[in-house]
C-alpha cells in the first residue's frame, strides 16, 4: 500500500516519463525523515532531472510544500542504474565497433613546421581551395 507521498511524486513522475510502467518508489523512514528513492527506466532519467536539474528541483519543491501540509520533512533520491548504454550502443557487435576504432599511429609528423614547395600539388589544391572560397557570396 502506497501512502499519499508516494502516490503524489508517482502522479507527477509517470507524466513526465515515457515508461511509466518502470517507475518505482521506495519509501524509508529514519530520523531525518521521510526519504523516498525514485527509480526509472535509464531512458527517462534525463527527462526526470531535466536541464540542470530543473525538473527534479522542482518535483522536490513540490515534495517540500507536501511536506508543510503533512508536518514531515520529505527528501527525493533519484536512483541511477549505471547498466544503461544507449540503443544504439547496445546493438552494435564488438566486432563492428573494433572495425570502427582508428588504427594507432606511432610517429606524426608536424605537418605545421614542414614547408610546402611553391609548385606542388599541395600548394596548388590549397589555392584553387581558396579561389573556390572566394568566388562564393556568403
Amino acid at each position: 500500500m502506497s501512502t499519499i507521498d508516494q502516490q503524489f511524486v508517482e502522479y507527477i513522475v509517470k507524466t513526465l516519463v515515457n515508461n511509466p510502467d518502470k517507475v518505482q518508489i521506495d519509501r524509508t523512514i529514519d530520523e531525518k525523515g521521510v526519504l523516498l528513492n525514485l527509480e526509472v527506466d535509464p531512458e527517462d532519467i534525463g527527462r526526470i532531472i531535466g536541464r540542470r536539474g530543473a525538473t527534479a528541483q522542482s518535483i522536490r519543491t513540490l515534495l517540500r510544500a507536501l511536506g508543510t501540509k503533512n508536518d514531515a520533512r520529505y527528501n527525493l533520491k533519484i536512483v541511477n542504474n549505471d547498466d544503461y548504454q544507449p540503443a544504439e550502443k547496445a546493438e552494435k557487435p564488438a566486432a563492428e565497433e573494433a572495425a570502427e576504432a582508428p588504427a594507432e599511429i606511432d610517429e606524426v609528423e608536424d605537418v605545421d613546421d614542414a614547408p610546402v614547395e611553391e609548385g606542388s600539388e599541395l600548394a596548388k589544391k590549397t589555392r584553387q581551395e581558396l579561389a573556390d572560397l572566394d568566388d562564393l557570396d556568403i
